[in-house]
């Protein structure tokens, strides 16, 4: 939208085969010209952590500031934006398993003032006249009109509970429960796992030989099994692997083992029923 606004142009770090992005190419992205990095901080498609850290401190080496993505980390990693030193973060509050249709929006001060409000209304102004507003200070500039109390709420209730469980917890737990459903599955015949990054999130993207994903989705779904088919807002990475669609698993704090073993099974009555 930006681009076809002002007429920036759009550079993609490309991704390689196990779904890892390339840095080298990343880095000679680089240049004065470049206005703004957007990363996501964890693939919603593949489950791959990128390396954003990293990214960050390159960026910041030629004064770009840094947008993150955090929908995807934000309920599975614990994360610090002044330890990344991200400009900005963006998560949604349902990712938190908090209500839908609210997020959060972190970003530095010195950047936020610079910036002018995207919509009018009250509480965003210190003063008003029919010559001149003058807007108020962060973060009232960027809330016009009445918020969304209860969601608000909502989120920090969501915020409080991840945080009464501790996510050295659900890391380990959802990271056994992603190396159990990659051994798993693998053996399945005809069944290739997209994304194989060397650091990712409890989410498996699959794909059966023969078998459309939304046939696979539509089976397992009969059986009680939550998936999500389609390609996940992410059509170019769908052309990247060559796949129209996957299936994707994604493992939370709240799934089992036991889970993960109906999964496999259902996925073999999948292949005897479409044989």
């Amino acid at each position: 939208m930006l681009c076809k606004q002002v007429g920036a142009i759009l550079c993609v770090i490309p991704v390689d085969d196990a779904g890892e992005l390339d840095l080298n190419t990343y880095d000679a992205l680089l240049c004065q010209r470049t206005k703004l990095v957007a990363i996501t901080h964890v693939s919603n498609t593949l489950g791959t952590i990128n390396p954003v850290k990293r990214m960050i401190d390159a960026a910041h080496a030629h004064h770009i500031p840094v947008l993150l993505d955090g929908a995807q980390a934000i309920a599975h990693l614990p994360v610090d934006v002044q330890d990344l030193d991200c400009d900005f973060y963006a998560f949604s509050g349902h990712k938190l398993y908090g209500p839908t249709g609210i997020g959060v929006l972190y970003g530095k001060s010195a950047l936020l003032d610079d910036m002018p409000p995207y919509q009018g209304g009250g509480d965003m102004i210190s003063s008003v006249s029919f010559e001149a507003t003058t807007y108020n200070k962060l973060p009232y500039k960027f809330e016009a009109g009445t918020p969304n109390i209860a969601g608000v709420v909502g989120v920090g209730a969501a915020v409080n509970y991840l945080n009464s469980i501790g996510f050295d917890a659900i890391v380990g737990h959802e990271q056994a429960l992603l190396r159990y459903a990659t051994e798993l599955i693998s053996e399945i015949p005809g069944l290739r796992i997209i994304g194989n990054a060397s650091n990712k999130t409890g989410i498996l993207s699959l794909v059966l030989q023969g078998l459309h994903p939304h046939d696979i989705g539509t089976f397992l779904d009969r059986q009680g099994i939550a998936v999500r088919t389609g390609h996940h807002c992410t059509m170019p990475l769908m052309e990247r692997f060559g796949v129209p669609a996957t299936v994707r698993a994604s493992f939370a704090l709240y799934n089992t083992i036991s889970e993960v073993d109906k999964l496999a099974e259902a996925i073999y009555q999948v292949k005897e029923v479409f044989k």
